[in-house]
């Protein structure tokens, strides 16, 4: 017996059926459909402590389930006492079944840990049907233990669909458990 995650056997049974009923697509191939997630995190200090991007390295790959890799600057900004090639933040993307994983993980478990949460924002969305939410602690993970945190830093997380349009993406993600606010 195969393992699946959750949320890979709810796209095919549930939610592929209600796109096609609410969407009326000619094919099945048609509905959209979760491409990649894309965490990542942007060390300012990184700068001048190599440390603090070791440690949002290893903090990634332990959120991601998937080894992180290090970002390094492109150009060099004297303003900013940046080099050129100089690590800078860390990034991971995910596909597949570690994608539905993570997603399970961070609707169930991460969002309800958000102090003051109110529902995720629609203003996310950049016309093109991808969605991206900013994550202000790393520490709503379960990975993450509190006490070995040196700093707390937020991240940035994409999910890449491959609908054309927000409004077939937000659907998308509605039926997928997004918590999204109310208007």
């Amino acid at each position: 017996m195969n393992y699946a995650p959750k949320l890979r056997t709810k796209y095919t049974e549930e939610i592929v059926p209600a796109m096609n009923e609410k969407f009326k697509y000619k094919s099945v191939m048609e509905v959209p459909r979760i491409k990649k997630v894309c965490l990542n995190q942007g060390v300012g200090e990184g700068v001048s402590d190599k440390k603090l991007v070791d440690a949002a390295v290893e903090q990634m790959t332990l959120i991601a389930g998937q080894a992180a890799v290090a970002t390094i600057s492109k150009k060099a900004i004297s303003n900013f006492k940046l080099r050129e090639d100089m690590p800078i933040g860390a990034k991971v993307t995910l596909r597949g079944d570690k994608m539905y994983e993570f997603l399970e993980r961070f609707i169930d478990i991460s969002l309800p840990r958000v102090r003051d949460f109110q529902g995720l924002a629609v203003k996310g969305f950049d016309g093109r049907g991808n969605y991206t939410i900013g994550v202000k602690e790393q520490i709503i993970f379960p990975e993450i233990d509190i006490d070995k945190v040196s700093r707390i830093t937020g991240m940035d997380i994409t999910i890449v669909t491959n609908s054309g349009n927000d409004i077939e993406c937000l659907e998308l993600l509605k039926l997928f458990g997004m918590p999204f606010k109310k208007k």
